[in-house]
């Protein structure tokens, strides 16, 4: 966990500069219509980091395998609308939502991270596979999508 939660301050703490350093034509502009802008894309993390505090906390406690339910991460960007928020608001909600993680995280009893999640078609995965997973999405699209120009 410690790589994790190393990874997730270092994203709380480079991320906002990153995006701050843009510009807003560049922060905001869509690649097409049916593509998220960048400053979209950091909404869709923060709509990420919601729905994983949940799992996170839940697994822990609920009957396993704890079934993860979906979310619609298109209609939750759209009727958030993010593309009309300050960048300043989306990057504050990522920060502490993230900072949230980092302290769930910390307290996770080791034994519990073997704990079973059903992520869909009966797979099952562990708590500590769902973490992880957590961390990569972020970091793909930060790096493939948020600061390539």
């Amino acid at each position: 966990m410690e790589n994790v939660i190393n990874r997730l301050n270092h994203w709380i703490h480079s991320l906002p500069k990153e995006c701050t350093a843009m510009s807003e034509t560049e922060i905001s502009n869509r690649p097409s219509p049916n593509k998220w802008s960048k400053k979209e894309i950091v909404g869709h993390l923060c709509d990420s980091a919601i729905n994983n505090i949940e799992r996170f906390v839940k697994i822990q406690y609920e009957e396993q395998p704890y079934i993860i339910q979906s979310y619609n991460q298109e209609e939750w960007v759209a009727v958030q609308h993010y593309q009309e928020r300050e960048l300043d608001e989306i990057i504050t909600l990522f920060q502490t939502l993230n900072h949230q993680i980092v302290h769930i995280l910390i307290h996770i009893p080791a034994e519990k991270l073997s704990y079973l999640c059903d992520i869909g078609n009966n797979h099952q995965k562990t708590l500590e596979w769902l973490i992880q997973d957590y961390v990569e999405h972020m970091e793909h699209h930060i790096n493939n999508q948020i600061l390539i120009n």
